[in-house]
């Protein structure tokens, strides 16, 4: 710290006192030069998570608007209060561990339905349906399908996978078309 007084950098630190529930810290230091003392503050630097949207403009990240958008979808579910909150929460931990503080809201939006989609799938399809800003029928049929497409052939324990080429048909009429194979787990 630069002594105030004669410009000297070198000091020591005298005395040091929490201030206001320990948001920042006084402390008092002699200048090594000169011996005058003078106070010093420090405070944390608390940089706010920032929200880069679709048009380029930039909100800070609030964590009441999530919860709107979540309660809203988890409306007449069977997903409680306090769940939701956990969400929310786990969610604000994993971005603030980020180095970066700005996050694009399509990351966002993938992070936050892929917790919906584990927590309730009508509320993932709900919040999908705003979040993918679904413009007819089909684009909310697709989403569907590709929930109950995985979601029954996980409980049937069926793996899908493509089948292998199938050799040409020897007789006239016969399909030539590969099919999907399943198997068992």
């Amino acid at each position: 710290m630069r002594c105030p007084f004669c410009g000297h950098i070198e000091d020591k630190v005298v005395d040091s006192r929490e201030l206001r529930e320990g948001d920042s810290i006084r402390r008092r230091r002699e200048c090594l030069s000169c011996g005058r003392r003078f106070t010093s503050y420090e405070r944390v630097e608390e940089v706010p998570l920032v929200i880069l949207k679709k048009d380029g403009r930039r909100e800070p990240f609030e964590r009441q608007k999530l919860m709107k958008g979540l309660l809203a979808a988890c409306q007449k579910r069977p997903v409680s209060l306090a769940r939701l909150e956990e969400l929310v929460t786990d969610l604000q931990a994993r971005l603030l561990e980020r180095p970066d503080r700005e996050i694009r809201s399509r990351e966002l939006g993938e992070l936050i339905m892929d917790e919906l989609k584990g927590l309730d799938q009508v509320a993932y399809v709900r919040f999908a349906s705003v979040y993918r800003d679904f413009k007819d029928l089909p684009d909310f049929v697709k989403a569907l399908e590709g929930l109950m497409h995985k979601e029954a052939a996980a409980a049937r324990g069926v793996l899908i996978e493509p089948a292998k080429p199938q050799p040409q048909a020897l007789f006239p009429g016969e399909a030539e078309v590969p099919a999907l194979r399943t198997r068992k787990k």
